[in-house]
């Protein structure tokens, strides 16, 4: 059986391939394929032959682009169903479905650094107009560049594009407001439950933590790692309650904050009378633990529109300069999981009687 634009028993050739072969770029393939302008005869010349070659057609969503944009935006992102990542996509798709485009969406797996060349090879061939990345693992350099906009969202660049624009990039200054607020309500230092050492956004949050305690000369503690989730901010906050000098405790989200704020109840260590907890995040659930969670609530939306404006502009208008991005302002969200220090000896927490 022969697959359409391949050969009996192979994989079907992609642009990519013809590309390769004809030392071009992908989008200067669909130009020549698409009988657009401004490509010289030479060069129309050696992509033809790569394509006679190959045996590769061009597919239909690359036939859109003969009347112009397929107004379509691809998304590469890490397959999760974390508060954060899933949050960002779907402010993504709504931003861009108010500005009239479709995204196709690429999912891609932890410990896969070949899987975001692989998701963006299979954007460019279903020509999308411009690409989002949301990637929030360190994978390493990524050795790639295209020749459409990219908006890179909360993490560095791992890639370029004709025009990359970036927007959420560091959550630092909000992990810097969660452990003033600790440190303005009269606790001696904080301690934090830092996310998984990889992602991006469990750096920020560490540095914006160090950063305050640095400013206002204050102990740092040693950090407790988790992976997210309730269970580790719980393994952390069994280490914390052990310890009576803990007063102040700031988690990398609030899933973790929940998982501490348990297990100090547990120990018999009251939240906020004995120690104050903050979150990050603002997850629905937020506001209805016992007791209420003090966080940092994160505008999803709002980066994910401020970057889809950004990305459209750089598409419809290439020549153009992009205007400056609007950062949206941190929120603070004050509940009742946070109050100031009581006077206390250290040694009101009592070994467990052996019997």
């Amino acid at each position: 059986m022969t697959r359409e634009g391949g050969r009996a028993g192979g994989p079907a050739p992609r642009s990519v391939d013809v590309a390769r072969l004809a030392g071009v770029s992908q989008k200067t393939v669909s130009r020549v394929l698409n009988g657009e302008r401004y490509v010289s005869d030479e060069v129309r010349r050696r992509v033809l032959e790569a394509a006679g070659e190959l045996g590769y057609r061009l597919n239909s969503a690359a036939r859109a682009l003969a009347s112009g944009r397929t107004r379509s935006i691809g998304v590469v992102t890490l397959g999760t169903a974390l508060y954060g990542p899933a949050s960002l996509l779907i402010g993504v798709e709504r931003a861009a479905r108010d500005a009239g485009y479709a995204l196709r969406v690429v999912n891609t797996l932890e410990g896969d650094p070949g899987g975001v060349v692989g998701a963006v090879e299979s954007l460019l061939e279903q020509g999308v107009d411009g690409i989002v990345v949301s990637e929030p693992i360190d994978e390493g350099a990524v050795s790639l560049s295209v020749d459409v906009p990219v908006l890179v969202l909360g993490a560095p660049a791992a890639f370029g594009g004709t025009r990359t624009v970036a927007t959420g990039v560091g959550a630092e200054p909000l992990a810097r407001t969660a452990t003033e607020h600790l440190l303005d309500l009269g606790h001696r230092t904080v301690h934090h439950v830092a996310g998984p050492e990889r992602w991006f956004a469990a750096r920020d949050r560490l540095e914006g933590w160090r950063s305050a305690l640095t400013a206002r000369g204050a102990e740092q503690p040693a950090v407790l790692v988790g992976d997210w989730s309730a269970a580790s901010g719980h393994e952390a906050g069994r280490a914390l309650a052990a310890d009576g000098d803990v007063t102040a405790v700031f988690a990398a989200n609030d899933d973790m904050a929940i998982g501490v704020i348990r297990a100090l109840t547990e120990a018999g260590r009251r939240v906020p009378d004995d120690v104050s907890v903050v979150g990050f995040d603002d997850i629905p659930v937020a506001a209805y633990v016992t007791p209420p969670l003090t966080t940092v609530r994160q505008p999803f939306d709002a980066v994910a529109r401020e970057g889809l404006r950004l990305l459209v502009r750089a598409i419809e208008r290439p020549d153009a300069d992009l205007p400056p991005v609007n950062d949206p302002p941190v929120e603070l969200v004050v509940r009742a999981s946070t109050a100031p220090p009581r006077l206390r000896a250290p040694s009101r927490l009592r070994a467990p009687s052996r019997g």
